[in-house]
């Protein structure tokens, strides 16, 4: 959070179905008892909310490890007890057992490239002389700790490709530490920084040192367990081979703690660009010319130059020639455009449109290559399109081979003639293009094709819909299942969604979805549903602040459109997100719990009530509001899944339920699936008619996922395929 054939659409009315009862376990389960404290009750804008489990926000509490214990020791045995738990475990490690490659990456005469044999916990990053070289480890993260817990976040190459920084996480946090390897030697400086977390890494052109973000040190601890709120960030310089003590403080803006610091220096090097942002949209934008320091030294707080003074669209620095700058930004422009600023003029009346916003395409992503050129990534109906176009003009050069799928890896500079991208889709895994420029047209190749053993993906279909949510608005989904696929209604689905953050969802690879299709016969459907990105800053406001129902509302006029033409019916349909995507899956279980026979919530934000006051989930009051503000309040209120669980009407129960937390989340701290998962048992377990279960597993060593080590993925991949094999009594096919 701060992640196919042509389109046919099909006009018809969707109908509201009418309460169905959901497959029934026929068991009871014996879940935990939480404490209920009556008597915590907060008065918000005239109304009393009641939070009778608050202590479970307290995750050091003895009572807090005992609930955690205590809920686990009831999922455990579910999971496990899948008959085909063995089997799905067995064809998941089979699958992921192929070697993945990024797409290399060239500093100074070297290239760079990650690889991952197949079932390594982390990628090892390579080094080579040339692309024809052999390559040689430069760093291998899977030495760094046994299980394989300590992850490579964030690295950034000096500019003369002599000194690689880096930096590690633990047990999947957010904090970070920043260490420093010396190229030639393969060997670390001394140099470790600490307290970061959400932090560039941007080296100055003399390769002497970098600027990095950092937080406060902490008067409590911080180690991904906390929940404490992450305020006052400050941008710093680090002197390599230097004391982090020594690092100078360079930025800082202590009227505004819940700013986060961007920054970029320029190509040239001549300019430091700072870009602080408040939340997770829109951003200021202030520079400072490095040449112009004393002795080119930096030796204390820098002297800011505003150039943008609202903060009211994203400016995003692209490149310079000179004191203009090229921005991508969607001031103006919804679907983003890139504009030329005179830094001696930065007014918006003053800007050159270079690649003017278009009315459906979407402006992803820019990139200066080869002097003169960049490439420009499109969204078009949430696929990418490459054109290669004149950075002055803006003029399209040439388009770039490419199939329906997703980009979702790019290198080049501006000072090389050749590049790298990497493309996906749902039934490809990977292609790795290399594309030379040094004859001025590009050369394009095939530098890596994926191919993955044991899987045929010829019987496979993945084709594009779109339907009518319930205001109207047209949405696409992306469906994929077998060609001789019978809509009969019998086949399970799993229908994944986000929403949120303006974050696209486009097609990409995913093996735990081969399996969902290959060995449970069932339908992938991912909507792009409002909130996101796919058709720019209109789709995002869509499903954003008071609008945010429509999100809701898009995904179940999704469930109801794939039971309505016969792709599944209520009782085989799995709903899944993920963090915003949890939320989604747990307001929609609890408006609509009639349409879904299981449901899979992920590192879910459920208490919109209080979700700003732990780590840095004030950030993401630019999509959701905040309850201190009555207005929001009174939307936040009504589809905050903590706060509406109940029981359902007539025979209508909830569908089984598995929410997933890791104890190292400092995103979305576990509190949020604790509270939720406490009020689903306490207000619904001992109903008759509520035989689905609801059920958490809490992890350890786990946090928001990134990083996550490749045996715990299969792990927790294999237990949300037994739980939903289980939940609908689904067979393994093999």
């Amino acid at each position: 959070m701060l992640i196919l054939s042509h389109c046919i659409f099909r006009n018809f009315k969707l109908c509201r179905l009418a309460p169905v009862k959901n497959f029934s376990f026929k068991m009871r389960f014996n879940y935990p008892k939480a404490r209920k404290v009556e008597d915590v009750v907060e008065e918000l804008h005239g109304r009393k909310i009641a939070d009778p489990y608050r202590w479970l926000e307290d995750p050091d509490s003895p009572e807090t490890v005992r609930f955690v214990e205590q809920q686990n020791a009831v999922s455990r045995p579910f999971l496990d007890a899948y008959p085909a738990r063995d089997r799905v475990k067995a064809r998941l490690t089979e699958l992921w057992n192929y070697p993945r490659y990024s797409c290399p990456r060239k500093h100074g005469d070297k290239y760079f490239f990650f690889m991952n044999t197949g079932l390594q916990n982390q990628s090892v990053l390579y080094v080579q002389n040339s692309l024809n070289a052999e390559p040689t480890v430069f760093l291998d993260p899977n030495l760094l700790s046994e299980d394989g817990t300590i992850a490579l976040c964030s690295s950034s190459f000096s500019e003369d490709g002599k000194t690689f920084a880096y930096s590690l996480s633990k047990a999947g946090s957010d904090w970070v530490t920043i260490h420093f390897r010396d190229v030639d030697t393969g060997k670390d400086y001394p140099d470790v920084l600490k307290n970061v977390k959400f932090s560039p890494l941007a080296w100055t052109h003399d390769n002497k040192g970098l600027f990095y973000a950092r937080f406060p040190e902490s008067s409590t601890k911080a180690d991904g367990t906390e929940t404490e709120s992450n305020l006052d960030q400050k941008l710093f310089y680090h002197v390599l081979n230097t004391s982090q003590s020594e690092d100078i403080m360079v930025v800082e803006f202590p009227d505004n703690p819940r700013w986060l610091m961007h920054v970029d220096v320029s190509d040239d090097g001549e300019y430091l660009f700072v870009m602080p942002q408040e939340g997770c949209k829109d951003n200021l934008l202030y520079c400072t010319r490095l040449a112009d320091l004393p002795a080119g030294k930096i030796t204390g707080r820098l002297e800011l130059t505003q150039l943008v003074h609202k903060m009211e669209a994203e400016y995003q620095y692209v490149t310079n020639n000179g004191r203009i700058v090229f921005l991508r930004t969607n001031k103006d422009a919804p679907n983003y455009q890139l504009v030329a600023m005179n830094l001696d003029r930065p007014e918006p009346r003053h800007w050159r449109s270079v690649l003017r916003g278009q009315e459906k395409d979407v402006l992803d992503w820019v990139a200066p290559i080869a002097g003169d050129k960049m490439v420009v990534c499109y969204i078009r109906d949430v696929t990418s399109h490459l054109v290669l176009c004149d950075l002055e003009t803006g003029s399209q050069l040439s388009a770039l081979p490419l199939s329906l799928g997703t980009v979702t890896q790019f290198s080049g500079k501006r000072r090389y003639s050749e590049m790298f991208y990497l493309f996906t889709s749902f039934l490809t895994p990977a292609v790795i293009y290399h594309c030379d420029l040094s004859a001025g047209s590009p050369v394009t190749k095939v530098l890596r094709n994926t191919e993955l053993k044991g899987f045929d993906a010829s019987p496979f279909l993945a084709t594009q819909k779109f339907y009518s949510s319930k205001d109207g608005a047209r949405i696409p989904m992306f469906l994929v299942h077998r060609k001789d696929l019978v809509k009969n209604g019998s086949s399970p689905c799993l229908l994944y969604g986000y929403g949120g953050f303006n974050i696209s969802i486009q097609p990409t690879f995913r093996v735990p979805r081969l399996v969902f299709l290959q060995h449970f016969g069932g339908v992938l459907a991912i909507p792009n549903i409002r909130g996101g990105g796919e058709y720019g800053e209109a789709w995002h406001n869509g499903g954003r602040f008071h609008n945010k129902q429509n999100v809701f509302d898009d995904f179940q006029s999704a469930a109801e459109y794939l039971i309505a033409e016969g792709y599944t019916s209520p009782n085989k349909l799995v709903i899944q997100g993920g963090s915003n995507g949890g939320l989604l899956v747990g307001a929609c279980i609890n408006q609509r719990p009639d349409l879904f026979g299981a449901a899979i919530a992920e590192v879910g934000v459920f208490d919109m009530l209080r979700f700003h006051k732990f780590t840095i989930g004030h950030a993401w009051t630019t999509d959701y509001g905040c309850s201190d503000d009555v207005e929001h309040f009174e939307t936040l209120i009504k589809y905050s899944p903590l706060h509406n669980v109940h029981v359902a009407e007539d025979d209508v129960q909830y569908p089984a339920t598995l929410l997933l937390t890791g104890d190292h989340d400092d995103r979305v701290v576990p509190l949020h699936s604790l509270k939720f998962i406490a009020t689903l048992q306490a207000t619904l377990g001992h109903v008759e008619k509520q035989t689905n279960p609801l059920m958490i597993y809490v992890d350890t060593k786990s946090g928001h996922g990134a990083g996550k080590p490749m045996s715990k993925v299969i792990e927790e991949t294999t237990d949300i395929l037994s739980f939903i094999g289980h939940a609908l009594e689904l067979e393994f096919r093999v």
